[in-house]
């Protein structure tokens, strides 16, 4: 059987049997930030078998992607070299929410293993655990299992937890023995971690919830999970022993070799090629984009890790992300998301692979060299770290190379020296600012905002200077907490209300407002009389700055749909500012946003302020929020019912902010800005409202202010500018050009006859006062093809500022070096210059010194060309 039809079997098996086939979920759990990726199926239920979550069925399978390459779960390093692990597989499964159980899931294991597989059953072995009599029992009495089969085994084989705490439960592992010619023995022998018997399937039976203390009750509903691996299963079923000699990959390592010329088919690099073009591109699709933190960090070091074995095999080209298609052809049935976006996962992978090209052959040299120098077989943590930092090189990918050359990596020292650059990283960034108590004060506030901007509210607590006070007098910076509130504290990018607290002898500015946990904290100060804590007061929030900042809060949603409309279904949302003033959206994309693409963001925006659509605003259930299209972000966590945002049929997020009634109360969109601000992120700024109009107002005065200079109108002016630059460019040229004919005799008498001879060494040393730079290097260029051989230093005052270049013949740069002589000018100037021994360039701060300089430079000049000839 291929892959795609065992994939289809075995949803068709539990199909049959009154179980819901799910689809995969993302690589990147959607509301759980516990996870870096989704490494096994259960992950999409966590919820329900937590008993948070309700679905409308009790039984369910999927075949979900899954990525083990990062966290407690890696299996990087031995991807390539073993015939078993992967960086990306798939997981079929099946799940029991409350519904059937141990006897069941075994017998739907079984049927499927020895029915629909045709599986001999003299060829499989079982294991349970050592206290589960119920399990062993099912397997010898019910299946028909022969005891000397099923093995009972400890808890660290066979024991499964969530966590420390929470559901559990004994599980059941069902093995393939692969026949005696393959080395190994079976589970629990002392040879078991041979290659003969390979696990298949693993039961997982829920059937406790362990506490803090470790007791352990019956769950009232106990549930089960299983877990069996796509490629290892096609591996048993086409007769094969590695993963790798599977359909799936057959492919994958054929366009390898054919793209890197490699002949041999068996090669670990082309095994590495290939799995990890699988974990890259199914990364890509769903939303990772390679960068240095978190998911995008582990991204990068799978890619770049694909990329040095591609080196390793003599391509020095792009080559990798021409993978994507083969991929595609392979697995784009099963997953269409892979063929929507193949376009974008082709661009990303170029543009990354090309990233590290330019560094890779050096820090491949930088590594090779390190090695030559070894006394022992340890790599030093400063080299890995340093490949690290200048090169790219992540660690697990010097110890990848390391581990080829029978070496090893001082690990230690590296993560000595990673904390020392983050302590450094610290000490430059570290600012004191007090945001008051933790989260834990215990006080919640009632936020009534959304509908109104003015509150009567109790005074719950009172701060200054970071600790609970009584009251706050007049002058008295602090922070209030209300029972009740209509301020707006700091969320989802959102910035704080500002507005006025007033009782009834003193008034408080409020300049900013955050939350303390659940309690709405007022910062700023008392301008008027007296407040003490438990008096009723009146909330008012500043309308003029809430309205502004609501425009440019609706006005990032559209702009998000707009963006995914124009550049892709790829873009998500990393970051966002929205204040009164402007707005700030950071999203994922790989490249600048070109000046067409902007216009035409610009124009969906305003297309869709038009069209004037009402905000639609619901409080759902978060699964069917999801389900009915609405945008959640990656990686947050969600309460059970969400806050959704609808603006027409053009957006639809969850969103917890402000927002107009109408998208028509947004008037106007202006892009100002855009740029990027990490590896694959880049930042729109924008304008809404009045402050559009302001925007537009200032640049019409420049404009127009601009155009009377050039005594055109705006049309025009453009053009008029155009010409003037390119005059002055011109004029800029003919300038150098006669400043150089000047600086070096203009074509009459000879300069060079003005050199002195120092031994048999001619040396020229002047002032060319005005003189640029390129003026000044040009000169010295001519001085020395027409001394032929000889010595040259030029000075200049221009200002405040002094130049000096210097330059020497090949013949003579043993004798007297260019930089040397330089800052022998240099250091009476008050400068220091660098460069090669036969060109080198300073600068000074103390122009009338520079004859005195030029003096010493030429005394430095006779005594060393004096030597050398007296030499």
């Amino acid at each position: 059987m291929k892959s795609a039809e065992i994939r289809q079997s075995f949803l068709d098996f539990f199909a049959a049997r009154g179980h819901e086939v799910v689809p995969s979920s993302p690589l990147v759990p959607g509301n759980d930030p516990t996870l870096l990726f989704t490494n096994a199926g259960m992950v999409q239920f966590k919820d329900v078998f937590l008993g948070q979550d309700k679905r409308p069925y009790r039984r369910a399978a999927s075949a979900q992607r899954c990525v083990r390459a990062g966290g407690k779960h890696n299996d990087l390093e031995n991807v390539g070299y073993t015939a078993r692990h992967h960086t990306f597989f798939e997981m079929l499964g099946n799940f029991s929410f409350g519904d059937y159980f141990k006897e069941d899931a075994i017998r739907y294991a079984w049927d499927y293993v020895t029915g629909t597989l045709g599986l001999p059953a003299e060829k499989l072995w079982v294991t349970v655990y050592e206290e589960d009599d119920e399990a062993a029992a099912i397997w010898t009495e019910q299946i028909g299992l022969e005891p000397g089969r099923v093995t009972r085994l400890g808890a660290d084989s066979n024991f499964w937890s969530m966590g420390d705490t929470g559901p559990c439960g004994p599980c059941s592992e069902i093995f393939y023995d692969h026949g005696p010619e393959v080395p190994g023995g079976p589970p629990g022998s002392p040879d078991e971690d041979g290659d003969r018997y390979v696990e298949i399937w693993n039961l997982v039976f829920m059937q406790f919830n362990r506490t803090t203390d470790g007791v352990m009750t019956p769950l009232p509903k106990p549930s089960v999970d299983t877990g069996m691996g796509l490629e290892r299963l096609a591996a048993v079923l086409q007769g094969v022993h590695s993963n790798y000699d599977i359909d799936l990959f057959r492919a994958l390592v054929e366009r390898a070799a054919e793209l890197t010329g490699c002949e041999d088919r068996s090669s670990a690099s082309l095994r590495v090629i290939a799995d990890h073009i699988r974990a890259c591109a199914f990364l890509v699709v769903d939303g990772v984009l390679p960068s240095n933190e978190g998911r995008g960090y582990v991204l990068r070091r799978i890619i770049r890790r694909a990329i040095r074995h591609g080196y390793q095999l003599g391509m020095e080209q792009p080559f990798f992300w021409r993978l994507v298609e083969t991929l595609e052809a392979q697995m784009g049935a099963a997953y269409p998301e892979l063929s929507k976006s193949r376009g974008h996962v082709e661009r990303v992978l170029s543009q990354e692979e090309a990233r590290f090209a330019e560094t890779l052959d050096q820090g491949m040299r930088l590594l090779d060299t390190a090695i030559a120098g070894l006394t022992d077989k340890v790599i030093p943590g400063e080299t890995a770290f340093r490949l690290y930092d200048t090169y790219g090189f992540p660690l697990d990918l010097t110890a990848d190379i390391a581990r080829e050359r029978g070496l090893a990596v001082d690990t230690e020292g590296f993560e000595q020296a990673m904390a020392a650059q983050r302590e450094r990283a610290r000490a430059a960034s570290r600012f004191d600012v007090d945001y008051g108590p933790s989260s834990e004060t215990g006080l919640e506030s009632k936020f009534v905002g959304y509908d109104s901007l003015l509150a009567s509210g109790v005074v719950l607590a009172l701060h200054k200077d970071g600790r609970e006070v009584d009251a706050l007098g007049e002058g008295d910076e602090g922070v209030i907490i209300l029972d009740e509130t209509p301020f707006y504290a700091e969320s989802g990018g959102q910035v704080g209300d500002v507005g006025r607290i007033r009782a009834a002898a003193g008034e408080f500015e409020v300049t900013d407002t955050r939350k303390w946990g659940k309690a709405h904290a007022h910062h700023g100060r008392m301008v008027r009389g007296r407040l003490e804590g438990g008096e009723s007061v009146r909330a008012e929030v500043d309308a003029a700055a809430r309205q502004a900042t609501v425009l440019n809060h609706s006005a990032t949603h559209l702009l998000h749909a707009a963006l995914r409309r124009v550049l892709g279904e790829h873009v998500q949302q990393k970051g966002s500012l929205v204040a009164p003033d402007r707005l700030r959206f950071d999203f994922s994309h790989y490249e600048p946003v070109t000046r067409e693409q902007l216009a035409e963001i610009e124009a969906l925006v305003n297309a869709q302020v038009r069209a004037n659509a009402a905000a639609e605003i619901r409080v759902v259930a978060f699964e069917e929020a999801v389900a009915e299209g609405a945008l959640a972000l990656f990686g947050e966590k969600y309460a059970d019912r969400v806050r959704v945002l609808k603006l027409g049929d053009f957006s639809m997020e969850l969103c917890g902010g402000c927002h107009v009634r109408r998208a028509g109360d947004i008037g106007l969109f202006k892009i100002v800005a855009e740029t990027g601000i990490a590896s694959g992120v880049r930042r729109i700024e924008a304008v809404t409202g009045q402050g559009a109009l302001d925007w537009i107002a200032r640049h019409e005065e420049t404009l127009e202010s601009v155009s009377r200079m050039l005594k055109s109108g705006w049309d025009e002016a453009g053009d008029k500018v155009h010409h003037l630059i390119e005059r002055a460019r011109h004029l800029e040229k003919e300038v150098q050009q006669l400043q150089t004919r000047l600086a070096t005799g203009g074509g009459g008498e000879d300069p060079a006859e003005r050199a002195e001879t120092i031994g048999d060494t001619k040396v020229y040393i002047a002032r060319l006062d005005g003189s640029d730079p390129k003026v000044m290097r040009d000169a010295v260029d001519r001085f020395k093809q027409k001394l032929g051989s000889g010595v040259v230093l030029l000075g200049a005052a221009d200002g405040g500022k002094v130049r000096l270049v210097a330059g020497v013949t090949r013949d003579r740069a043993e004798r007297l070096s260019a930089v040397e002589l330089v800052n022998a000018a240099a250091e009476l100037v008050g400068g220091k210059g660098g460069g090669r021994p036969d060109l080198a360039q300073a600068g000074g701060a103390d122009p009338a010194r520079l004859d005195d300089a030029l003096e010493q430079a030429r005394r430095f000049a006779r005594e060393r060309l004096g030597q050398e000839t007296a030499g």
